[in-house]
């Protein structure tokens, strides 16, 4: 049984944006194929977990970035689970360049959710046995304390279509990361580049939903930024993050 799922990967043209650099939501993406590849490997991937009627639900994530790989880099992702808690999973990732160099790191957190109902189940539902290993955290860090410190400013609406719905038909992880970083221009973009970013996934998003984007600049000259999406018609929120910005030299 696999302790640390590694896996060699090279930056393809559809990972990258305008400066031939890794997108944020693709990294995201890549950290997701390798949860259910190990998910796998472990006994509990996807079709394993058809017999309990359950899925697994990206509850919230963090990831640090030290360096984004650029197009055709080949680089090593590692991923490991944490001992279940009660109700949830933690799964950590750790990215180096092809010199072995760290590049970025991930702390994830995982629920597993009956298909029907969209309830969580406790992880003692599917009684997971997973290796007992010696490693040091990915990122030390409490989430799930995000919250605005300022005044939420309207950004920009955003209705779910076709292509940002996934398997278990609602909102990819990586899409989420996608419409925060839509709410800055190219410019900024070309001007600063996300050093962090923590997001808490509130609640399901469904194709036809609308989000409203808010942010709170309020710690901007700290280079924090705090962006919320909220339901529309429920008015209920969709997710909440947190990004910490740095000036591209």
């Amino acid at each position: 049984m696999e302790h640390i799922f590694r896996k060699n990967y090279t930056v393809q043209g559809n990972d990258v944006d305008f400066s031939m650099k890794m997108k944020l939501s693709s990294m995201f993406t890549r950290f997701a194929s390798m949860a259910s590849e190990h998910a796998d490997i472990l006994g509990v991937g996807r079709n394993a977990m058809q017999k309990y009627d359950v899925i697994w639900v990206l509850l919230r994530a963090k990831v640090e970035v030290i360096k984004y790989p650029k197009w055709n880099e080949n680089i090593i992702i590692e991923t490991w689970p944490e001992q279940p808690n009660k109700i949830d999973f933690h799964r950590n990732f750790i990215v180096y360049d092809s010199e072995n160099n760290l590049i970025a790191k991930a702390m994830t957190v995982w629920v597993i959710i009956d298909q029907k109902s969209r309830k969580i189940k406790k992880s003692s539902f599917i009684n997971p046995e997973f290796p007992n290993f010696n490693k040091e955290k990915a990122i030390s860090c409490e989430l799930g304390k995000i919250k605005p410190s300022g005044n939420l400013e309207n950004v920009y609406k955003k209705t779910v279509g076709y292509s940002d719905i996934d398997i278990n038909e609602h909102l990819n992880n990586s899409k989420y990361v996608d419409y925060i970083m839509d709410c800055f221009s190219i410019n900024q973009h070309k001007n600063y580049f996300v050093k962090s970013i923590e997001v808490d996934y509130v609640h399901e998003a469904l194709a036809g939903d609308s989000i409203v984007l808010y942010w709170d600049l309020s710690k901007v000259k700290e280079s924090i930024i705090y962006i919320q999406g909220i339901n529309e018609e429920t008015k209920s929120d969709i997710f909440k993050a947190q990004i910490e910005i740095e000036k591209i030299n």
